[in-house]
Order: structure tokens, then C-alpha cells, then sequence
């Protein structure tokens, strides 16, 4: 079941990022990992700047998250993380459907250009690269990333983007 996840969630979501983002660890700049790798400030932050997140549940126990970010002329999928545990086994595929369905905005995702397994998703679920210089305009735009993560980032849209 895919649900709206409310405050009681945010520990559990929490953990769900923790766990999940330590496969960036020795693939992404060691200079952008640490652990946690999002603290809970961070995430409260992230929540308090519209980011709402969307769960996998089975058996009452959230398997995965994704947040989608209302920006206006856009929406961004933010937070894409399943549990170690629970990878490949289409959480990720029907948590991008729903919230894919969610909006009529174009839709836009940053991920690091060392994920490949992130990037690889991505695309198998329609959503196309941009280049370089207009994922450098999209991220100075639409996130509040370091300089740092620009350039060790990309940026893909999905069939409604017009450049």
C-alpha cells in the first residue's frame, strides 16, 4: 500500500534514508558522504520546505520513501530511498508511478552522476538526462544544493519538460 506519510512517520523515514543511502558510500565524492547521511535536522528541514513524503507499506512497516516537491512551474522527486533490504522488488517502480500521477507539472529529479543504479532506474521509467549545462541552470533554480554538488550531480525530466 502507498500512503501519504505524517509526522509519526518521519523516524521511520529517517531510517529508511540512512540505510538506504549507504550505497553512495566509496561511489559518490567522499567529500558529499557521511552518516548519517541525512540527519534528522536536515529531514525536518526538507518536510518544512514542502517536501511530503510518500510510503511503501506492507505488514504496517514502511519498506520505502519518496518525496515529491511542489516548485511552482514544476514538481521535484526528492528522497528516492528503499530499504537494503527490500531492493528489487518494485517499491522504487510504484512509488515514482504514484507520485508521477500525482501532478500535470513537468517532473524533475537530481540524482549523483555516480549512482548509476539510480540513474539507470530512472531512465527505465521514462524520465531522459539533460544536458550539463541545463541541469547547472535546473539545479541552481529548483534546489539549494553546494556548488560541490552541481558538479558531481544530474539532472533527469520526464516527457512534460521543455527546455
Amino acid at each position: 500500500m502507498i500512503r501519504m506519510c505524517n509526522n509519526t512517520d518521519v523516524e521511520e523515514i529517517y531510517l529508511i534514508i540512512n540505510d538506504a543511502a549507504k550505497a553512495y558510500k566509496g561511489v559518490i565524492p567522499d567529500d558529499r558522504y557521511h552518516e548519517p547521511y541525512m540527519s534528522m535536522e536536515e529531514l525536518n528541514n526538507e518536510i518544512s520546505n514542502g517536501v511530503v513524503f510518500w510510503g511503501y507499506e506492507e505488514n504496517k512497516l514502511l519498506n520505502g520513501v519518496m518525496g515529491i516537491q511542489d516548485k511552482g512551474d514544476v514538481s521535484l522527486i526528492r528522497h528516492a530511498y528503499v530499504r537494503t533490504n527490500q531492493r528489487k522488488s518494485g517499491i522504487g517502480t510504484k512509488l515514482l508511478s504514484h507520485l508521477t500521477a500525482l501532478t500535470t507539472k513537468p517532473i524533475l529529479i537530481g540524482t549523483w552522476d555516480a549512482a548509476d543504479w539510480a540513474i539507470r532506474f530512472y531512465l527505465k521509467n521514462g524520465f531522459s538526462l539533460v544536458s550539463s549545462d541545463e541541469k547547472k541552470e535546473l539545479l541552481h533554480t529548483y534546489w539549494d544544493v553546494p556548488e560541490r554538488q552541481i558538479e558531481t550531480s544530474v539532472v533527469l525530466c520526464d516527457s512534460k519538460w521543455t527546455s
